[in-house]
C-alpha cells in the first residue's frame, strides 16, 4: 500500500503549479520589456503562449493576462480571434473575446459574430455582444441585420440589444433610421438605443421618435417605450401616455400607467382612477391602485414643498 503524507500535492498540481510559475515569469517578463520599450509586438509565440495561459485557474492572473494583451493593441487582435475561433478550452475562448473589448479592433467583427450565433458556450456569447458594442458604430450594421432575422434565438436578440443601446450617440444615425424598420425586434432594441441618446445628448428628434412608439402596432415596442419614457421623466409625452392608458391590451395598460407614475403626473391621477373604475384584469387593477397611491402621495408632498 503506497502512504500519502496529509498535505501532499496530489497528482497533477505539481504540473499546475509549475505552469502557473511559467505564465507569472513570462507577464513579469512582458512586462519589463514594455516598460523597457523593447517588447516586440509582432512577436507571435508570445501572443500565442499569452492566450494560451487564459486557462490559468486564477482570475486576477487571466484579468492581467487580457490588460497585457490590451495594452499590446491590435497587433494581438489576430492571436486573439484564432483563440476565440477555435481553442477547446470555453474558458480561453470567453477571455479572448473580452479581451477584444480592450483593443475594439473592427477587423473582429466576423469572428465575434460566428462566436455570438455558433459558440457552444452561453457565456461566450455574451462576451463576444460585449465586443461588439465596445467596437461600436462599425459593428451596428451587422449587429442590426442578425436581430431583424427571424432565425435568430431570442437569448441572442437581448444580447443585441444591449449592445446596441450601449453604443450610443455615435450610431445615433443609424438607430434613428432602423427605428422604423419592420421587425419589430429591431424597432423594440431601437427605442432602448434611442432612449440613451436621448439620456446623453437630448434632443428633440429622439423624443419625438420614442413618442411615435407609443403608437407602434406590436405591443412589445409600445410597452418598451413607454418604460424608456418614464424612466426619462419626460412630460411630453403625458397626452399619448394617457391614451395608450385605455388601449384594449393589459399589457399596454399596466405600460402606461407604470411610466405615469414614473413621470410623477399628477395629472394622470383622475385618468388612473377612471380607468381603474372599469378595469377587469385583476393583476392591472393592482397596478393602477400602486400608480394612483404613489401619485397622490407625491401630489401631499408637493402641497408642503
Amino acid at each position: 500500500m503506497v502512504s500519502r503524507v496529509k498535505g501532499a500535492a496530489q497528482p497533477g498540481e505539481e504540473a499546475i503549479a509549475q505552469a502557473q510559475a511559467q505564465t507569472d515569469l513570462l507577464l513579469e517578463r512582458v512586462a519589463l520589456e514594455r516598460a523597457e520599450q523593447r517588447f516586440d509586438p509582432e512577436d507571435q509565440e508570445t501572443l500565442r503562449q499569452l492566450v494560451e495561459d487564459f486557462a490559468d485557474r486564477r482570475g486576477m492572473t487571466r484579468l492581467r493576462i487580457a490588460e497585457t494583451l490590451g495594452a499590446i493593441g491590435k497587433p494581438a487582435t489576430d492571436v486573439l480571434l484564432t483563440g476565440l475561433a477555435s481553442h477547446e478550452n470555453p474558458v480561453v475562448r470567453r477571455a479572448c473575446a473580452k479581451t477584444i473589448t480592450l483593443i475594439k479592433d473592427p477587423k473582429a467583427i466576423p469572428t465575434l459574430v460566428e462566436a455570438l450565433l455558433h459558440d457552444e458556450d452561453t457565456v461566450v456569447h455574451g462576451s463576444a455582444a460585449g465586443a461588439l458594442a465596445q467596437i461600436g458604430a462599425a459593428s451596428v450594421p451587422v449587429m442590426l441585420e442578425i436581430l431583424g432575422d427571424p432565425q435568430t434565438p431570442e437569448t441572442t436578440k437581448g444580447h443585441l440589444a444591449w449592445a446596441l443601446s450601449f453604443v450610443g450617440n455615435e450610431a445615433k444615425e443609424a438607430f434613428y433610421a432602423a427605428a422604423a424598420a419592420d421587425a419589430p425586434e429591431v424597432r423594440s432594441a431601437m427605442v432602448g438605443a434611442i432612449a440613451k441618446v436621448a439620456q446623453d445628448e437630448p434632443e428633440d428628434r429622439a423624443f419625438a421618435l420614442l413618442i411615435n412608439a407609443l403608437g407602434d402596432s406590436v405591443a412589445a415596442v409600445r410597452s418598451e417605450a413607454a418604460a424608456v419614457l418614464g424612466n426619462l421623466a419626460h412630460r411630453p409625452a403625458l397626452p399619448q401616455l394617457l391614451e395608450m392608458l385605455q388601449h384594449e391590451l393589459p399589457e399596454s395598460r399596466k405600460a402606461a400607467a407604470l411610466a405615469l407614475m414614473k413621470i410623477g403626473a399628477g395629472e394622470a391621477i383622475a385618468p388612473l382612477k377612471l380607468q381603474l373604475e372599469q378595469e377587469t384584469d385583476f393583476a392591472l387593477e393592482q397596478v393602477m391602485r400602486l400608480a394612483v397611491s404613489q401619485l397622490e402621495g407625491q401630489a401631499g408632498a408637493d402641497a408642503w414643498d
